[in-house]
């Protein structure tokens, strides 16, 4: 097996390289960010692994960590908390999701500096509460008539949050005009052809499709840096002004989409998308019980992109606030198991997908659990070896 190193270059190829740059330093902040920009190192060695509990086939949206749930606006105006981010979607055993998200457990507690003990405990929750969720066939959603505890709290504080808000932190106004701020740390300016394109694009977009917000035209358009494990595909983002409602904005994310990192190490045959974005927004669609508002794709320069509002409300839970609360960490990691199984529940049955039943067996099973949390345990230790071989590598500015 090639290095660390060539693992990483080489997954990296062809991204841009100003912005491929920063995602290096991002993920040397810390081991879990390691982890979110390294989901195809995960799976290479899953990949390899013999001896691993075998599952029923599921779609996933195949990058499943602690900070990928979250909050939205769905389009029937209520705030859910739910899985959040499909780009690596693809269909594979359920546990191999599974096994992503209770690794991420192991490191984010421990990157938090919570105990080994409550860390185990978590995981053992997680596990239990998912197969049990599985156990009963039906899938559940979370909004703020649902959620309990620290959940109902955040949604319903995130779901008073208002459109002015975000744009006071994402814009400013110039000569009477407003315009996306370039002083944001995450926002960059695009040279005056291209963006003359994207604009001209989104308003033809706007004009002929049935996602697009009906009425409104481009203000301004910059390029947007985002999360970890994208940073470097081309990413846009637009101001959009009404045309019917006067001081009326929205905000526009076009993210360029790439074949799923899982695909080389999944031997499952998958359908054939028509895009990559089709195959992101279509797994979301039928994963999520509501999805967000105004969810589209689009082709530009022969690229396909996911089109999604940014919204006031998208917000994650912040472990860091709570992380001396053992009973809010607890009804979190509660919510998230029974979230995740749900979203395997909702999508049985669709092209290749086990059907409900098979899910069902499964998780009144008990054999596998054990053996899970004892791979995901050792392969956290595994990680901490491979981010402190990047971080030597990264001092010695090997990734420049």
């Amino acid at each position: 097996m090639p290095d660390l190193y060539q693992r990483l270059i080489d997954f990296n190829k062809g991204r841009l390289p100003d912005m491929l740059k920063l995602k290096y330093e991002g993920m040397s902040e810390d081991i879990f960010r390691f982890y979110r920009g390294t989901c195809h190192l995960f799976y290479e060695d899953l990949s390899k692994v013999n001896d691993f509990p075998a599952s029923p086939v599921s779609w996933t949206c195949g990058d499943l960590h602690l900070e990928n749930f979250g909050s939205y606006k769905g389009d029937n105006r209520l705030v859910y908390f739910d899985l959040n981010d499909f780009d690596e979607a693809i269909l594979m055993p359920c546990l191999w999701e599974i096994s992503r998200m209770v690794t991420s457990i192991f490191l984010g507690f421990e990157n938090l500096d919570i105990e080994d003990k409550k860390a185990i405990n978590m995981a053992q929750q997680f596990v239990r509460n998912y197969s049990a969720k599985l156990a009963t066939g039906k899938a559940i959603s979370i909004d703020p008539r649902t959620a309990k505890g620290i959940v109902c709290d955040f949604l319903t504080k995130v779901g008073s949050r208002k459109q002015k808000e975000l744009l006071k932190k994402r814009a400013i106004l110039k000569k009477h005009k407003l315009q996306l701020s370039l002083e944001h740390e995450k926002q960059f300016g695009l040279k005056k052809p291209l963006r003359k394109e994207l604009s001209a694009h989104i308003n033809e977009w706007i004009k002929t499709s049935s996602d697009g917000p009906y009425n409104y035209t481009v203000m301004d358009c910059v390029f947007r840096m985002a999360g970890t494990g994208s940073v470097g595909v081309k990413r846009y983002l637009f101001l959009l002004k009404s045309l019917n409602t006067k001081n009326k904005y929205l905000l526009l994310d076009m993210k360029q989409a790439m074949p799923s990192s899982l695909q080389p190490y999944v031997t499952i045959k998958q359908p054939l998308w028509e895009t990559e974005a089709d195959r992101v927004i279509h797994v979301q669609q039928r994963m999520q019980d509501v999805s967000p508002a105004l969810l589209g794709t689009t082709i530009f320069k022969g690229d396909s992109y996911v089109l999604q509002q940014m919204q006031p409300t998208e917000d994650s839970i912040d472990f860091d606030a709570i992380k001396n609360n053992y009973r809010d960490i607890y009804q979190v990691i509660d919510d998230m198991a029974l979230l995740t199984a749900s979203s395997q529940l909702r999508s049985t049955g669709r092209q290749g997908s086990a059907i409900a039943d098979k899910l069902i067996a499964f998780g009144q099973s008990t054999l596998w659990q054990e053996k899970l949390l004892d791979y995901a345990e050792k392969y956290a230790t595994q990680v901490k070896k491979d981010y402190q071989e990047y971080m030597k590598l990264y001092k010695e500015g090997k990734f420049n």
